[in-house]
């Protein structure tokens, strides 16, 4: 084969990376990583590191269940390379560190597909970061991953620890620990939320006592307090100068971050990154590729002065579409719970537009009230919702006299904003409870339905 056409094929494998599914693109990316990179250095034997120079115990976290106990800890990507002696990161990769201590009359087994249905064997990770013209590196690399594999059973009376080797995630990474003693019939399950170095959030500026003193914290017992207080808080979001509205204020999350966060990590929902070089180099990839961002920015919006103290969103095949969010924290706290003030849409699509800096906008899909009820069906799977409810927020806007937002986007609206409520602790879904205030969708919004047309035309 021509050096001409294995640059083409070459090219055309990146190419397609944006067309694939995020999970089988980064396997492909991995594998494209292991053939188009020679290491030099690698050709002069392979090198790794000791666990004990990495600083587990700064970050590491332990949950115990009668007599199981579960240590977990998220390497950084320096660590990773430090310790793996290549570079995890860059093929998608994201080793795990977990110990479990059994001291029950019965051996557990490590489920790790229940961490990541995804993960790598750790050969896998080994080869997708083989390199050419080494082979007694690689032969080596090999080895050690095996050595450090995290492995079952964990016998009673005795520890385990090793590496699980999942897929890369930023910001934070959800870690579910699900372990079985088939022999008792018995199970443990454990869920941590662990912080991993490097995403730059707007949580990360976060600081309550900043924005709101003790002294200016409202603190509301009663539903129809809550009620009153939140139908009072601005309809929809401005510019900086706040002398133009943009799109509706239609949510309310009333929890702690440790309430909030994991339900919609539980959900797939991510952390947005900030507007940065970085940042916008990522986006700019994937805009012209059609790939997956999942930390993609969203742009500022201002709510009481200041832009969102939160975003998030949840991702989709590719940049085009996704769901969006941004929260604002609020002076308002319900039986000790922050509230927060939210704004969610589905992106449907990019459009060029002279309103931004970069030039180019997301396109939201008008009927923002399907964003806004899709949002608390999905939130009622996170197993943290325990009540919602609907409260006015804003003017409603029919389809025929639809709102715009900043960058001139129509939107109808039955005018409501859903309340959601959420607790750590495990919650089916028959028992989460409802706010009977608002019905949503009665405010005569939207057009009439054809048939319904006709038949009153008739």
């Amino acid at each position: 084969m021509a050096m001409r056409d294995v640059l083409l094929l070459v090219v055309g494998l990146v190419l397609g990376l944006g067309v694939l599914g995020w999970r089988r693109g980064r396997r492909l990316h991995a594998l494209f990583q292991s053939v188009h990179a020679v290491d030099v250095t690698a050709l002069l034997g392979y090198r790794h590191g000791r666990l004990e120079d990495i600083p587990l115990a700064d970050r590491a976290v332990t949950q115990r269940q009668d007599g199981v106990e579960v240590t977990v800890a998220v390497l950084s990507r320096r660590e990773a390379r430090a310790f793996f002696g290549t570079d995890l990161a860059a093929s998608g990769i994201q080793p795990v560190w977990i110990a479990v201590k059994n001291d029950e009359p019965a051996p557990y087994w490590l489920l790790a597909a229940g961490l990541d249905a995804d993960y790598f064997a750790a050969r896998e990770a080994a080869y997708v970061r083989h390199t050419l013209l080494a082979r007694s590196a690689n032969r080596q690399m090999d080895e050690f991953f095996d050595q450090v594999q995290f492995r079952n059973p964990v016998l009673p009376g005795t520890t385990s620890s090793g590496f699980v080797f999942t897929n890369l995630d930023e910001g934070t990474k959800a870690v579910a620990i699900d372990l079985v003693a088939p022999r008792r019939r018995s199970a443990r399950s454990f869920t941590f939320f662990l912080r991993v170095p490097g995403l730059k959030t707007d949580l990360s500026r976060l600081d309550r006592a900043t924005h709101y003193p003790p002294e200016s914290i409202v603190r509301l017992e009663s539903d129809a307090e809550l009620r009153s207080a939140l139908e009072a808080l601005p309809g929809r979001t401005t510019n900086a100068r706040g002398t133009a509205d943009g799109d509706p204020l239609n949510i309310v999350m009333i929890g702690k971050q440790d309430d909030l966060f994991p339900a919609f990590l539980r959900r797939e929902w991510r952390q947005s990154e900030v507007v940065y070089l970085g940042s916008s180099w990522r986006t700019l990839k994937s805009f012209f590729l059609g790939s997956l961002y999942r930390y993609s920015p969203v742009s500022p919006l201002y709510v009481f002065g200041r832009f969102q103290d939160v975003a998030g969103q949840k991702a989709r095949k590719s940049i085009h579409q996704r769901n969006h969010m941004r929260l604002w924290l609020t002076a308002l706290e319900y039986q000790g719970k922050p509230v927060w003030l939210g704004q969610i849409s589905r992106d449907i699509g990019v459009r060029w537009t002279l309103k931004t800096w970069n030039l180019t906008t997301h396109k939201i899909d008008p009927d923002v009230d399907e964003a806004r009820i899709g949002l608390v069906q999905d939130m009622l799977y996170s197993q943290s919702l325990v009540r919602f409810g609907f409260v006015k927020g804003l003017a409603p806007a029919p389809v025929a006299r639809p709102h715009r937002n900043l960058t001139g986007d129509p939107y109808f609206t039955d005018g409501l904003r859903a309340v959601m409520v959420f607790e750590r602790r495990p919650v089916a879904l028959g028992q989460t409870e409802i706010f009977e205030w608002e019905t949503p969708g009665v405010a005569a919004s939207r057009a009439p339905p054809p048939v319904a047309r006709t038949a009153a035309a008739g």
